[in-house]
């Protein structure tokens, strides 16, 4: 049997291992080592004192079939209505078999997205939509001239050169100043102008004022939009407690099949000969152990991993040595309630507003975005009908004055900021801290360069990159999880070039969209 060993246990690890156990078991033997003591990366889902929290927000919702299929035959979509549904008789269309959640644990529910920018204390559409609402809380001059805006860069477009330019294109510079400069700046540290336009290719593809004005004018004469991009999704699948769940579940099919998980291993040596890697050395409660190899298929941080690897070239090692990464802290915040208040259609348990995330517009506080855990699933709070457990995301470096705050200080900061903009007026319950490294694989910097640290690691034979820091890539959950897919594929048909494990998410056109 070959020894395939797994850098990393977040989607793309566990998808590798469960993938290559489920269709190969009896000519591979699988081992993950992971860092962490517990799997999911940056998807695992935090537990505090029965609230939990879903670091940075995952929706479920994807066009590639395989990756559903994986999602849903380890979780069953709900059949039944879940208890804030019932409670607040909530119509929704579900199949016919499958578990009731107020029964079953190992339920993936069917949720409404909303999420809405919050700006001069005022609800916007996210992404942003021009309907009645909008030129409103604009106003008619501001409306106006966003209008003029758009249209001057609709004749006269810019060569795309950065990511201002790209979004400059698609809104305006009125709007892009409005609603997106500003939170850039907040999500990486540096101006729109010296971060690469990839990044929007990456993330806000096929998203544009032509776009929004066709889905609000079909909305309007009620016609189905059959080509819907991710943001304007309407409802999205999510594990009963997190997105966690799914990736604690994934992890015990592995070990069933005959997968090990080795947790707390950090990895610090890969071995290599004649451009094959031959063995790793991992660290374990102090301890160093040595793995032959004759798979290796990494998650890890394409920084970590040529700086683990011997004999790299310096010019390869130089680059990937200053590959930019953006750090996150996770800030959650129990409360009785919010100041702010529901004023749509959409009942919620204790009226609270329906979002599951709100994009901070405000300048006045670091504070980037909001997330409400009652509306993502009510089963993540405690105590589900008179508490609103939050999550506040804070972007920021390793190491910077932010991120060396102290837990009670940061718990202030936040608490300072939500009532700075007044989401809360009452004291905060209770708070905990999590802090996330790497989370954000940026575009700048070192990375004009990556394509020699790709084509370097792409001479070992025996070595696979996936995931979003393995490749990178700022890739949202499925993505990561199709470059698995797309390995395993290439592992088992022998096949010698790797360009379509690396080529999952780079179509300009395409982000997440599917034909209903």
């Amino acid at each position: 049997m070959k020894n395939v060993i797994i850098i990393g246990a977040g989607p793309a690890g566990l998808t590798a291992a469960y993938e290559l156990l489920k269709k190969g078991k009896e000519k591979y033997k699988v081992t993950i080592l992971e860092e962490e003591k517990q799997v999911g990366g940056i998807s695992k889902t935090i537990s505090y004192k029965g609230n939990r929290i879903d670091i940075g927000g995952h929706r479920f919702f994807t066009k590639e079939k395989k990756v559903e299929k994986i999602w849903t035959e380890l979780l069953k979509i709900q059949s039944k209505p879940s208890y804030d549904d019932k409670k607040l008789s909530t119509k929704k269309k579900l199949p016919q078999k499958g578990p009731d959640p107020e029964k079953n644990d190992q339920v993936m529910l069917i949720r409404n997205r909303v999420s809405r920018i919050f700006y001069e204390d005022k609800f916007y559409d996210y992404p942003i939509s021009i309907n009645w609402r909008t030129i409103k809380n604009l106003g008619i001059f501001r409306t106006v001239n966003c209008g003029v805006s758009y249209l001057k860069s609709s004749l006269f477009k810019r060569k795309e050169k950065n990511l201002e330019d790209f979004y400059i294109n698609r809104f305006g510079r009125k709007l892009y100043s409005m609603f997106f400069c500003g939170y850039t700046e907040k999500v990486w540290g540096r101006s729109p102008s010296n971060i690469s336009k990839e990044w929007g290719y990456q993330r806000v593809k096929g998203i544009s004022i032509r776009e929004v004005l066709k889905d609000g004018i079909l909305k309007l004469f009620n016609i189905s939009n059959k080509t819907k991009q991710t943001s304007l999704i309407e409802k999205f699948y999510y594990p009963k407690y997190g997105p966690g769940q799914l990736y604690e579940e994934m992890a015990e099919k592995v070990k069933q099949m005959g997968g090990k998980i080795l947790r707390g291993s950090k990895v610090v040596k890969i071995n290599q000969k004649n451009c094959r890697i031959e063995e790793i050395t991992y660290v374990k409660n102090k301890k160093e152990y040595t793995k032959k190899v004759d798979i290796l298929i990494s998650s890890m941080p394409i920084k970590d991993l040529v700086e683990s690897l011997n004999g790299t070239e310096k010019q390869v090692l130089t680059i990937a040595s200053k590959l930019p990464y953006r750090d996150f802290i996770t800030v959650g915040v129990l409360v009785d309630h919010l100041s702010l208040k529901n004023n749509t259609k959409i009942k919620t348990l204790n009226h609270n507003i329906p979002d599951c995330w709100l994009y901070i517009q405000d300048d006045k506080v670091k504070l980037g975005r909001i997330q409400i855990f009652n509306n993502w699933s009510c089963y993540m709070v405690k105590d589900k009908e008179k508490k609103v457990w939050l999550g506040l995301e804070y972007f920021c470096q390793e190491n910077d004055s932010f991120w060396n705050l102290s837990d009670q200080e940061l718990q202030d900061y936040a608490e300072k900021e939500l009532k700075r903009i007044k989401v809360i007026d009452t004291k905060v319950l209770d708070s905990c801290c999590i802090r996330v490294k790497k989370a954000y694989p940026a575009y700048f910097d070192s990375y004009q360069e990556f394509d020699k640290v790709k084509a370097y690691l792409n001479q070992f034979d025996n070595l696979y990159c996936i995931g979003r820091n393995g490749q990178h890539r700022y890739n949202n959950m499925d993505h990561s999880m199709m470059t698995a897919i797309k390995c395993v594929e290439h592992i088992l048909k022998n096949k010698k070039k790797k360009d379509d494990i690396w080529n999952v998410n780079i179509e300009d056109s395409y982000h997440e969209e599917r034909q209903k």
